[in-house]
């Protein structure tokens, strides 16, 4: 008996993947179809799937080729599977020739010529399309990462750009004009503009995409919430950090109790920043560039009520610009700390502390691929690494794509997160709570 084994991902099954499937059964007495998991799939920058690995497989078994079907999980299966299973051949699409020579050390491999003009990737972006407007602000590079990382996301996008901030001229008619052009507008603008941007974006019928905090005040922010829930638009809060893989998996591990009852949070993102060079009416201080990251493990793993202490070093205090700021946190079970800076530098790391062990990620945690769970007994220790595509941006922009088109609520930032994040905000801009140091000098010469 011939056995061929195949692989693929099989999304929104079409003529091509038939007649794929059909020659390689032609092959042998034996079909092995090989359908690719969703973790397999995002780790290799495959991000726009668009049917769930239980829709896929049912796809094939529909077409009635396949005498068994396998799921693909990790870097190096298919060998495995090709001693495993007995396979004789292994076939695959002619775009891969040359790529698994490699497998003839196992067996027989041969490329078969694919369907012209037929692609899942094609049939994806004709079933979505989205004219994704940008809004910017006085730091520009972080809105051309999200114009790049756009790019990686079917049908979706830009088709407009304004910075209000850096055309003094700039008028609500001139963001009229520009909301003309959008389906949808990813905000990052300036934190106290964000509010008026988003409401009027949403008054437009635009949806929503604002890099957090969405509002320097908790009202305010549910206001844009209520707003969007009346018109039935997506309003989603930008955080990459929150739509990052390793990130996500640490706080499934933390809430399932892998360190046992999670009691501390230790957050830390600060960057080199040289304010006195910059235009700081219209710069994200530390608390809004930085704030928002590190108190997300703290909210997604605390609940309220909570008490909080403020420590802040002003660059320039009637602008509330902050060089630096420590937050204690006190809920009725647990404690946290964060500290974040711009012109201040720490060690980028996080820990998680519970009664049973820690969760450590070393600097920079909010982009990390890596982290580990540390226990008493160090053979119990385990390391975890995943795939880091695009910073989080593009799974962001991916998900904020597919509760447009898809209507599937698919945020990693609950809104009581949202909301707990600009109340920090809120109390902060009005200096409740808030105790300034004092600025140091360094004297020059000495010992």
């Amino acid at each position: 008996m011939t056995r061929v084994i195949t692989y693929g991902t099989y999304d929104l099954l079409h003529a091509g993947h038939l007649r794929l499937l059909e020659r390689a059964r032609a092959l042998g007495d034996y079909l092995i179809v090989g359908v690719t998991s969703d973790d397999f799939d995002y780790n290799r920058g495959k991000i726009n799937v668009k049917q769930s690995l239980a829709e896929r497989i049912e796809g094939v078994k529909k077409t009635g080729l396949a005498d068994e079907i396998i799921v693909e999980e990790y870097e190096g299966q298919k060998i495995d599977d090709i001693q495993k299973y007995g396979a004789n051949i292994f076939t695959v699409g002619s775009d891969w020739e040359g790529y698994f020579d490699y497998l003839k050390e196992y067996c027989s491999v041969i490329y078969l010529q694919r369907t012209a003009g037929v692609s899942s990737t094609e049939i994806r972006s004709e079933t979505s399309h989205l004219n994704l407007g940008i809004v910017g602000g006085y730091e520009e590079n972080v809105q051309n990462k999200y114009a790049r990382e756009s790019q990686s996301v079917n049908g979706l996008f830009v088709s407009a750009y304004c910075n209000p901030i850096l055309n003094p001229d700039f008028s609500w008619k001139d963001y009229d004009a520009f909301l003309e052009q959008c389906d949808c507008v990813y905000i990052f603008s300036h934190p106290g503009r964000h509010y008026e941007e988003i409401k009027y974006a949403l008054e437009q019928g635009k949806h929503v995409l604002c890099e957090s905090p969405i509002a320097l005040k908790k009202g305010e922010a549910e206001a844009l919430f209520t707003l969007a829930h009346q018109k039935k638009l997506v309003l989603m809060e930008a955080n990459k950090t929150a739509y990052n893989t390793a990130y996500n998996r640490l706080i499934l591990l933390a809430k399932s109790g892998k360190i046992g009852n999670v009691v501390s949070v230790d957050a830390s993102c600060t960057s080199m920043f040289h304010a006195p060079n910059a235009n700081l009416a219209h710069t994200w201080n530390s608390i809004c560039a930085w704030g928002p990251t590190a108190m997300l493990p703290v909210f997604q793993l605390f609940h309220e009520p909570y008490e909080k202490q403020m420590i802040s070093l002003f660059e320039e205090e009637t602008l509330s610009f902050d060089s630096f700021t420590k937050i204690d946190f006190c809920f009725p079970s647990a404690v946290a700390t964060i500290k974040v800076g711009r012109g201040v530098k720490s060690e980028g790391e996080l820990v998680i502390s519970g009664t049973k062990g820690y969760i450590y990620v070393p600097a920079p945690w909010w982009k990390t691929d890596y982290f580990e769970l540390r226990y008493e007994d160090p053979t119990m220790n385990k390391r975890y690494f995943y795939s880091l595509e695009g910073e989080g941006i593009r799974q962001q922009l991916l998900s904020f794509s597919k509760a447009i088109t898809e209507g599937k609520t698919l945020s990693f930032i609950n809104q009581k997160v949202s909301l707990n994040i600009c109340s920090v905000m809120e109390d902060f801009h009005a200096f409740r709570g808030v105790k300034k140091l004092q600025s140091s000098f360094m004297i020059k010469g000495g010992i």
